[in-house]
């Protein structure tokens, strides 16, 4: 007998069981007693349209079983709106689910859902997507969410004080490789689109920031990529940065950052004939010594400023 089966207050529920297509199915999936029950009752509470307590009961059963079955996602965000349910508790049931099961995309588009019923950012939301990203710093699912929080409650900032790039700091202080870090910094900076130009104190200042954390580990891509970004979103162009990036690449001295030889080569290939030579030598370095592995795209850069299209 089964748990709802046996329950008096499910006795008016006529459960429908799951199709596979008759008595001699090709493949039917192995589904455990107890989740093919509450299924079965499910699918006879959605048929009736039902919005109710138990319906959110039975769907908080299917989750622990199965988190990832958007269907029962989705029709719980109907009951939750349809009883008028305070979006507080969801979140509380919410942040228990999700430090279960980390990468689970479902559960963050519910939370997105639940979250998008509040005028004010809650007070303990980023608090506990810290808890999350402590658990795995590189989480895409909750980057992603993070994201949209920021672009719903408006919490862009160019200032050095704002909540969310103190925290990107934090993290690249804990692991200044953090590309999704790197990224985030980027989108709460850069990203909003209300904001057509940026103030050349806030270009200046991000500059300054991929520099510091280039000198302290030349190797990591991460930092070069971000101030290539910034140079040619708003910055004075790569030409200023020319020197710098001679300090880890310059031609007769040791090649500290493989990313810094790019970076010239970049710089070099805008040049008149003497620095594109300068160029095709940093390209070939590249591909024969430094980055060999990606030997075939340092070739065709050298095809394509061969041909003047670098």
């Amino acid at each position: 007998m089964g748990q709802y089966e046996d329950t008096a207050a499910w006795a008016d529920i006529i459960p429908i069981p799951q199709d596979d297509g008759g008595p001699n199915a090709l493949a039917t999936i192995a589904y455990t007693d107890e989740y093919s029950e509450a299924m079965s009752y499910l699918r006879a509470v959605m048929a009736k349209d039902e919005k109710s307590e138990r319906v959110l009961g039975l769907t908080e059963h299917i989750v622990s079983m199965n988190p990832a079955h958007y269907t029962v996602w989705l029709y719980r965000a109907d009951v939750l709106r349809a009883l008028n349910y305070d979006p507080v508790k969801e979140l509380e049931w919410l942040n228990e689910i999700s430090l279960k099961h980390l990468k689970n995309y479902q559960i963050w588009h519910h939370r997105q859902t639940i979250m998008s019923q509040f005028s004010t950012l809650p007070p303990h939301e980023l608090s506990f997507l810290t808890r999350m990203l402590a658990k795995d710093a590189k989480n895409y699912h909750v980057w992603s969410y993070r994201q949209w929080l920021v672009a719903h409650f408006s919490l862009w900032s160019t200032s050095p004080s704002s909540t969310e790039l103190d925290f990107v700091e934090h993290l690249l202080l804990v692991d200044l490789r953090n590309n999704s870090a790197w990224n985030h910094r980027w989108f709460v900076v850069f990203g909003n689109p209300a904001h057509t130009s940026v103030p050349v104190e806030t270009s200046q200042r991000e500059i300054d920031f991929a520099k510091s954390k280039i000198r302290a580990a030349p190797q990591n891509q991460s930092p070069w990529n971000y101030l290539k970004g910034v140079l040619r979103k708003s910055g004075p162009g790569m030409g200023a940065l020319g020197s710098f990036a001679e300090e880890f690449a310059g031609e007769g001295m040791e090649v500290r950052s493989s990313h810094a030889l790019d970076f010239l080569a970049e710089l070099w290939s805008q040049g008149g004939e003497e620095e594109k030579r300068k160029a095709e030598r940093a390209l070939g370095l590249l591909a024969d010594t430094y980055d060999p592995i990606r030997k075939n795209y340092w070739d065709y850069r050298k095809r394509l400023l061969a041909a003047g299209q670098a």
